[in-house]
């Protein structure tokens, strides 16, 4: 059994057929999950779900600020090996990145990364040799540490979406709320103040070359709804911060780290978090190359016009990134 004490939505066998034979049949239509007309009809289809299915697929609602969706089922036999790159998946597992984006297209806009990936809108996150050690998906070795999701960017996803292929081995997805740290309000004070930048992470070959100057970015905002957070220790230049922040920032990492949930996916879970609420990690595992590692299939959505983040995000650069959505593609 998963470990997962966190909210799960299930999906009973009706709604669970409902979004599967949906995807076969864009699929079989379009054939390939990356084509351009694929992605123009997202809209269309998810128009046509049932009350029940847009139920269980209705925005993240708790302070948790994620939840588990279970209830689909993948054939490990008919998925064949996990591969050792993301490049090399070609169009194994092509259903789910269809299932995958038709879940992101009726909570928000699927994005993509022109530097990330070649631009695809469904990733997949596998273990590599030779990345063992990054804080990428694709390592294994070390402990991914918490963080926002492309927390360097401006136009980072609203929603990250982590849909389970293969999980032999139980390794957990790790995830903190903000909503559920207990900080006092002095640190609340100096995380506001945008005091260090956070810089691209080593899936960002181009990005990392850009030659502007890094913009200093606040950790914690308010929204609307309440705190928000942008995080990510592992790319942002502590040693250059004064003591009061640092120490602040270090007190955030020790009440994310209390709060933090370990989730178990098992194949067909779709974990959806909230990106602007929630930072996500993975304990590390030793990866056997061997066709039976952890695969997940990722994806990432915008809400338009949501007023979670602060207004001077609209001046950033970026480092020259930009976003793609599945409607322009």
């Amino acid at each position: 059994m998963p470990t997962c004490p966190a909210p799960v939505r299930r999906l009973d066998t009706a709604t669970a057929t409902e979004l599967t034979t949906t995807a076969a049949k864009l699929l079989a239509f379009h054939g390939s999950a990356t084509s351009p007309s694929l992605l123009a009809d997202l809209p269309v289809m998810c128009a046509q779900f049932s009350e029940a299915l847009r139920h269980r697929l209705r925005p993240v609602d708790t302070a948790d600020g994620l939840f588990v969706l279970r209830g689909l089922t993948v054939d490990d036999a008919e998925l064949g090996p996990t591969p050792g790159h993301w490049s090399t998946v070609a169009d194994a597992g092509a259903l789910w990145d269809v299932t995958l984006l038709l879940v992101s297209a009726l909570m928000g806009t699927p994005i993509a990364w022109d530097g990330q990936q070649d631009g695809r809108f469904v990733h997949n996150i596998v273990p590599s040799p030779g990345h063992e050690s990054e804080q990428t998906g694709a390592s294994s070795s070390v402990l991914l540490t918490p963080h926002t999701e492309d927390a360097f960017h401006p136009g980072r996803a609203h929603l990250l979406l982590l849909c389970c292929m293969r999980n032999h081995d139980g390794i957990a997805t790790t995830a903190a709320s903000v909503r559920l740290a207990e900080l006092a309000q002095a640190d609340l004070e100096q995380l506001k103040r945008p005091v260090a930048p956070i810089l691209p992470d080593d899936a960002y070959e181009q990005a990392r070359k850009f030659g502007g100057r890094p913009a200093p970015v606040p950790t914690l905002f308010d929204g609307p709804d309440g705190l928000t957070m942008r995080y990510d220790p592992a790319y942002t230049p502590l040693e250059k911060t004064d003591r009061a922040w640092r120490e602040a920032y270090e007190r955030l990492g020790e009440e994310l780290a209390r709060v933090s949930v370990a989730v178990s996916l098992e194949p067909g879970d779709v974990l959806v978090v909230d990106n602007d609420l929630v930072v996500h990690g993975r304990v590390p595992f030793r990866a056997r190359y061997d066709g039976t590692d952890r695969w997940l299939k990722r994806a990432s959505v915008r809400v338009e016009d949501r007023p979670t983040r602060p207004l001077a995000e609209h001046d950033e650069h970026g480092y020259g990134q930009a976003a793609l959505t599945a409607w322009a593609a």
